[in-house]
């Protein structure tokens, strides 16, 4: 639980809102295909499908954020085929 809890502190807060919008919104996607679409009940309403979507778009734009964030550290440091005490990158 410290391990988690040092990771998630340790990273961007660009990273940490990025990883927020993929868990919640792959937990409410995998909600809808359990409890909805492949259990028997009532009809889907149109809100419910446009929520799923919405859910969706919300993991593409938590997965953009993760990426960006990842960009944004990687240009923070130096470059690959540089050492890293001649020069730094900032």
């Amino acid at each position: 639980m410290i391990r988690l809890y040092t990771w998630w502190n340790g990273m961007a807060r660009q990273g940490r809102t990025g990883w927020t919008l993929v868990i919640v919104g792959t937990v409410y996607f995998l909600y809808f295909l359990k409890t909805r679409l492949f259990a028997t009940g009532a009809p889907i309403t149109t809100r419910e499908w446009l929520t799923c979507g919405g859910m969706l778009i919300l993991i593409m734009l938590g997965t953009i954020n993760i990426r960006m964030a990842e960009m944004r550290e990687r240009r923070q440091g130096t470059l690959p085929l540089i050492d890293p005490k001649l020069r730094s990158r900032k």
